[in-house]
């Protein structure tokens, strides 16, 4: 374990962070929470807004996958996801939803269109399993990524959609 370099929990709350946050939008699964949080440690990003009915930690079922890192990464609870989104544009944040919409921009498209945008405070909304990301919420943020998919199937689980999201803004 030395060998890998791993930070302890001090060691991680005193780091510098990314300045990304993730807000998961009524997500069902505790699965797909701990797994978010994992991603989030791994990639030393600035913390997670739990909103609406997602669970939140402390539960067996998130800590069965995050394996320890709702005690790395900051987290907040809000009622309703467009709270977190309007109290993260307050503190600076431009915040994007990641949905398939009309008007959504290709995540690699979106990269070359905003070169400058990895020296910004950047937040991503990811929405419910079944559902996505509300309308509503949609219409609070800054703009719309799209992940491309050239399958049968044009979803991806939260977990994988986040984990792909947050590495292109932190490479």
């Amino acid at each position: 374990m030395d060998e890998l370099g791993r930070k302890s929990v001090e060691d991680f709350k005193m780091a510098n962070k990314k300045s990304i946050v993730v807000v998961m939008d009524n997500i069902r699964s505790m699965h797909n929470v701990g797994s978010v949080f994992r991603t989030a440690d791994g990639f030393l990003i600035d913390g997670i807004c739990l909103c609406g009915f997602t669970p939140q930690p402390p539960h067996r079922d998130i800590h069965k996958t995050a394996l320890g890192a709702t005690e790395t990464v900051d987290w907040l609870f809000y009622e309703h996801t467009t709270e977190a989104v309007s109290a993260l544009k307050e503190r600076g944040y431009k915040v994007y939803a990641i949905e398939q919409t009309e008007g959504s921009i290709s995540l690699e498209q979106f990269k070359g269109r905003f070169p400058n945008v990895k020296d910004e405070f950047l937040a991503f909304v990811f929405g419910n399993e079944v559902d996505g990301v509300s309308e509503a919420v949609i219409a609070a943020c800054d703009g719309v990524i799209e992940i491309p998919q050239w399958g049968m199937k044009h979803s991806l689980n939260i977990s994988v959609a986040a984990a792909i999201v947050l590495w292109e803004f932190v490479r």
